[in-house]
């Protein structure tokens, strides 16, 4: 049974499904599911069909963090292969032109939090609950820290981290974890709906811009300012930055240059 699963049943609407499917395991991230969740994103960026990938798990939970007995088991070697594919999927994550979709139906832990965190867009089942608790098996959530530390304030961050308590998904998205927080029964839909809304832009100018916008967040804001700047005269120059100024004067639908 593969561990991630690509539908590319919406990829006329340039949206692809990605789904942790490994249930049995609450959807753990072991070496293997994080090396197959990297290829199938990696893939997905270098392919380039869909503009949007939303990103799913299997069974009733989304994801429970690393495999705890994988952890025990490994040696160092063993645990630093582990870690460097983990950096690799959130570095594929950012890295990659698509927005990244999470839709959370249940309980993201640990790792899963940081999938979340790490995600550009997140929607969650008022069923959801988050939290980073391995500070209560003496194992602390570092790495999803990173993550966790710049999507929620720093105080709510801090206290996820050293108390280890759920936060609800009401919370969640009070506290910028995740944008929006909808019953079960439509949590599908509602994902694809915003997916859809993003799938209509610009791949072009999507990657671009995602690329802008988290590059220019650790940099003081003169900086930022003027990165910005240089930025926006070259995507000026885009071929879809053209088509759509010329679309919006000329009162048209645009026509992207991914659609050809």
């Amino acid at each position: 049974m593969d561990k991630v699963v690509y539908d590319a049943a919406g990829e006329q609407e340039r949206i692809g499904i990605v789904t942790l499917n490994h249930p049995e395991k609450r959807n753990a991230l072991s070496t293997e599911m994080l090396r197959d969740l990297d290829a199938v994103l990696g893939r997905i960026s270098t392919e380039g069909k869909v503009n949007v990938v939303v990103l799913r798990g299997a069974g009733s939970v989304f994801s429970s963090g690393h495999d705890l007995k994988e952890v025990r088991d490994g040696d160092t070697p063993e645990m630093l292969e582990l870690f460097r594919v983990c950096e690799d999927v959130f570095r594929t994550m950012r890295g990659m032109p698509q927005v990244v979709i999470a839709e959370v139906h249940g309980i993201a832990t640990a790792a899963g939090c940081q999938l979340v965190a790490a995600a550009d867009l997140a929607v969650a089942s008022t069923a959801a609950k988050f939290a980073t608790p391995g500070v209560k098996i003496g194992f602390f959530c570092t790495t999803p820290s990173v993550f966790l530390g710049r999507a929620v304030p720093r105080k709510k961050a801090a206290e996820m981290l050293f108390t280890g308590d759920y936060m609800s998904a009401e919370d969640a998205e009070r506290f910028g974890l995740v944008n929006r927080v909808v019953a079960p029964e439509v949590l599908r839909e509602e994902a694809l709906t915003l997916a859809r809304q993003v799938a209509a832009y610009s791949l072009m100018t999507l990657g671009a811009g995602k690329q802008a916008f988290y590059r220019q967040l650790d940099m003081p804001e003169p900086s930022a300012l003027a990165y910005a700047s240089q930025v926006m005269v070259g995507e000026a120059g885009l071929p879809d930055a053209a088509e759509g100024i010329a679309a919006f004067l000329e009162k048209r639908p645009p026509s992207w240059s991914d659609r050809s």
